[in-house]
């Protein structure tokens, strides 16, 4: 039977890793796909992991249709047996519904992959319809850490040097230390170190600051 299945974790949990690996797998096996992503860190059209894999990719857009395109897909002859879904979280509500009936009328198997919440722990509209109507959710077995060690459950958003938790739902970036200032970069923290706002950077200072010896001026 054919499935709408999601698989999820955070930042650094091997989505992407884990997408490209399905793909692999299926199409060794003699099955025939389609890849999909959208906003990818690599650019448009492009499927890729921070191991430095990728592959080619359809890239979704607000008026890609899915049951359009199996519709014509089918129409013309060809096979499809699965459908790769990565970044699957900044998709339409309705395109996820397409997907789902992708599943249900042309019993093609869809798999998902994305993270469910933003930078303000809030859910992304895909994500949460994934949630409601997926016929199976799997956690991503690979944990992510946050700089303290404890497992990362939350993705902060960094603009110059200094974590927000204002602004637009979806703005790319990538996890790094190495951008310009004016960049956007992640980094996944644990639930408390995301509720203090403390990112490895800022935790890196207060140590700093704490294990500087104080020194006063004396009067001789």
């Amino acid at each position: 039977m054919a499935e709408l299945v999601f698989f999820s974790g955070t930042m650094d949990s091997g989505k992407s890793t884990l997408a490209l690996q399905t793909h692999h797998n299926h199409s060794s096996a003699g099955r025939r796909g389609l890849v999909f992503t959208r906003k990818d860190r690599a650019g448009e059209a492009t499927l890729s992991s921070r191991l430095g894999l990728q592959a080619s990719a359809i890239e979704v857009t607000p008026e890609t249709n899915f049951l359009r395109l199996m519709t014509q897909a089918l129409s013309k002859g060809e096979t499809v047996d699965y459908l790769i879904c990565d970044e699957a979280q900044f998709y339409e509500v309705e395109q996820i519904d397409q997907l789902a009936r992708v599943v249900d009328d042309f019993g093609i198997d869809v798999f998902t992959f994305g993270i469910t919440t933003d930078f303000r722990t809030a859910l992304f509209p895909g994500a949460q319809r994934l949630l409601e109507i997926a016929d199976r959710m799997n956690i991503l077995q690979v944990e992510a850490l946050c700089w303290c060690g404890k497992k990362a459950t939350h993705q902060a958003r960094i603009v110059n040097g200094v974590m927000v938790t204002e602004g637009e739902q979806v703005v790319v970036g990538d996890a790094g230390t190495n951008a310009k200032p004016d960049e956007v970069v992640y980094e996944v923290l644990c639930r408390k170190h995301h509720m203090r706002k403390v990112t490895s950077k800022k935790a890196k200072q207060e140590h700093m600051s704490k294990s500087a010896l104080p020194f006063e001026d004396s009067i001789g």
